[in-house]
């Protein structure tokens, strides 16, 4: 079968190899890769990639339209011949990592241990920082081993996940976190499924971008976040600008909500074992080599440059103020859940 992921990226070309070596590891077989406005190489990157028959590289400039960066970007990867003709699509973001656990523990696997599933929910499970200040130049699932509990139950962002879905037309458009516009006399044919192998509600076919936080969700699959990374990555994350909410700077509010490092988490350390040649054989072309290294010092460079402005210097002060995050207790949970349910006209929690 053939599974395509789409990629939007700025400025993160450093990534760009560990990632495409994981996902190839794991099964994807298509990309097709999004620039938007990029310094540090990225796009030349993709480029030589390109040549190499690695990906489809399509380059996205402004004005966005209404959507802004991300879904303008989605809807020129629509438009490809390796979206168009892929048995099964999911888009993914540089920070995220699929992590199977049934069969081979690949994607190809997941959809034969679900074989009524026309979608697959790919819950994240968000990784913390776990005190790393600096950049380093190592791929993110072999440094960030630290994550929350599970269950998870606050904040419910925690419990978003991203689809692999079956590209049979019942949807017209690729979406961030869940496939758009579905077509009215297919959708009741949909058939979603969790990470843990549940089958779900009808209405998941139309509906949330989250998961049920109160239930195990990564029994199957699960998708590594690594949202933070070190404090000096964030800092240029930062810089970089929300790949939806481009006009908002991240702050500590999203890092704090993220930073939990409770509980270790190791199982994608192993396959790390199978994406290292293929990383190996991206780094043996000349080019590709160059264009790694150039970005591993724009990082840096970037990096050094920012501090001598004060909304990021404050930045990265108040994160290494910052301690790390603690899962909120029980009954702390249950008042904002009942806020979150309250309906002040009527009196009542709604359903």
């Amino acid at each position: 079968m053939s599974i395509t992921a789409v990629l939007c990226v700025r400025n993160e070309a450093a990534f760009l190899l560990d990632w495409l070596a994981w996902h190839r590891s794991v099964g994807i077989s298509d990309f097709v890769v999004v620039s938007n406005e990029c310094d540090d190489g990225t796009d030349t990157m993709l480029d030589r990639l390109e040549v190499l028959g690695w990906l489809t590289h399509i380059r996205n400039a402004p004005p966005y339209g209404k959507g802004g960066i991300q879904f303008s970007g989605l809807k020129l990867a629509g438009k490809t011949e390796a979206v168009k003709r892929a048995d099964w699509l999911v888009a993914v973001d540089i920070d995220e990592f699929v992590n199977v656990h049934v069969g081979d523990r690949t994607l190809p696997a997941l959809i034969g241990a679900l074989p009524e599933a026309t979608a697959i929910t790919l819950t994240w499970r968000n990784f913390g920082n776990a005190g790393f200040v600096a950049y380093d130049d190592r791929p993110l699932p072999l440094q960030f081993t630290r994550a929350g509990p599970r269950p998870l139950l606050w904040p419910w962002r925690a419990a978003m996940f991203k689809t692999l879905y079956r590209n049979d037309k019942t949807y017209r458009n690729l979406g961030v976190h869940r496939p758009r516009n579905p077509v009215e006399d297919r959708i009741s044919e949909a058939r979603w499924y969790d990470g843990n192998g549940a089958a779900l509600p009808p209405d998941m076919a139309t509906g949330r971008i989250f998961s049920d936080y109160r239930l195990p969700q990564h029994g199957l699959v699960q998708l590594n976040h690594y949202p933070l990374g070190a404090v000096e990555s964030y800092v240029l994350k930062a810089d970089r600008g929300r790949a939806v909410h481009s006009a908002e700077m991240l702050g500590l509010d999203y890092w704090v909500e993220r930073n939990l490092n409770t509980e270790e988490d190791t199982s994608a350390l192993s396959l790390w074992d199978r994406a290292a040649p293929i990383r190996a054989e991206l780094e043996s072309d000349p080019e590709l080599a160059r264009y790694h290294a150039a970005a591993v010092a724009w990082r840096r460079n970037r990096f050094r440059d920012l501090l001598t402005e004060d909304r990021y210097r404050d930045l990265y002060g108040r994160l290494l103020m910052t301690p790390p995050s603690q899962p909120l207790s029980d009954p702390a949970v249950e008042r904002l859940t009942r806020a979150a349910l309250y309906r002040p006209e009527t009196g009542e929690e709604s359903s």
